[in-house]
């Protein structure tokens, strides 16, 4: 199998980081207050195996009961978790594509085939298609919004995707980001019969992705069978308690999702000065492709500025089963963004 191949994590200083989708920001100065408490406590003892707190505080902002809650070691975890609830080996997963393709992973160690449904030039899918492929599928895996492209689906859209005997996975890792930010609708859409799970994480709007710390939202009968197969202790004491401090300083998260919206906008309306052809996105990135089709050529050139962005190759992409290559650029701070800029002046003359 191959592995998933994560985006590049410099140590030193000194690099504008475009390429992972972090945010810019630092976490609320509640979650350091938080970490700070609890590194103080009793780590000698396992932490609290069901996250009790963590999972009092998601709910009431999911407007659900806290046994729909099943925190994890990043939402990752929760879509390993989900694989391995609902799919023995053989058993079909389908996801749209070009999209996450970590969920092809996930199913080869499960011993799953995998089935792509493939999204047409404005990353939309035919409804006839994607239902003859994932009727059949025992998950179907959406972000949404879908990464590298950056667009969402609406609720109509997505219920094509519901299998006939399985569940419907809606991945919000930049659900904050949305236009309308998601807070578990379709958990609450009786056309979906309860057959949907909700997966998010706090890397991205809440500026954790270096505590590992996510959770998934779903119907209480399908989140007690999930609970079997997680580890016992799958979220440390220190996690929990930064993720907690995390959602109850929404003021915070909210103030950093607005500035990074407003960034958003200058890198759609500045790229296509440089030959950029750029995407509308509801993410904390952009997906960009360029007029010379050099894109690997214009990463590594805007590596030697350390500027990183990241370059994406998916082969067999598309209704006509092409080749799509591109650059997806996380939105940092307006300051990092007049760095890429400045860089892009010189790089893209190399190419044009």
């Amino acid at each position: 199998m191959g592995g998933y191949v994560s985006g590049e994590q410099p140590q030193g200083d000194g690099w504008v980081k475009l390429n992972t989708n972090e945010n810019p920001y630092p976490p609320s100065p509640q979650v350091v207050d938080a970490i700070k408490k609890a590194a103080g406590g009793r780590l000698n003892v396992y932490p609290d195996a069901l996250a009790t707190e963590f999972r009092n505080v998601a709910a009431e902002l999911f407007g659900v009961d806290p046994d729909w809650i099943l925190p994890a070691n990043g939402s990752d975890e929760n879509l390993t978790i989900i694989i391995r609830s609902f799919c023995d080996p053989n058993d079909t997963i389908a996801y749209p594509y070009p999209s996450y393709v970590l969920y092809e992973s996930l199913a080869a160690i499960q011993s799953c085939p995998v089935r792509r449904i493939k999204l047409n030039d404005s990353f939309q899918w035919n409804a006839a298609d994607s239902k003859a492929i994932s009727s059949s599928a025992r998950i179907v895996f959406a972000p949404n919004p879908n990464s590298p492209t950056g667009n969402c689906w609406t609720a109509d859209q997505l219920l094509q995707l519901l299998p006939d005997a399985g569940v419907l996975v809606v991945d919000e890792a930049y659900g904050d980001f949305a236009n309308s930010p998601h807070r578990g609708e379709l958990l609450k859409d009786d056309r979906f019969d309860r057959r949907v799970i909700v997966t998010r994480t706090l890397s991205k709007s809440y500026s954790l992705a270096g505590i590992r710390f996510g959770f998934s939202v779903a119907d209480p009968e399908i989140t007690a069978g999930m609970h079997k197969v997680r580890d016992s202790y799958n979220c440390d004491a220190i996690a929990a308690a930064a993720a907690t401090a995390a959602l109850q300083d929404q003021d915070w998260m909210l103030r950093n999702r607005e500035k990074i919206i407003l960034t958003r906008k200058r890198l759609l309306a500045e790229l296509p000065h440089f030959g950029f052809t750029v995407s509308p996105s509801e993410a904390n990135f952009v997906w960009t492709v360029h007029e010379s089709g050099r894109h690997r050529h214009i990463q590594e050139q805007l590596k030697r500025n350390r500027i990183l962005v990241r370059f994406m190759h998916f082969p067999d992409a598309g209704v006509d089963n092409e080749t799509l290559d591109g650059l997806r650029i996380t939105v940092g701070t307006d300051l990092e963004i007049e760095k890429l800029f400045d860089a892009l002046e010189r790089v893209v003359a190399t190419v044009s």
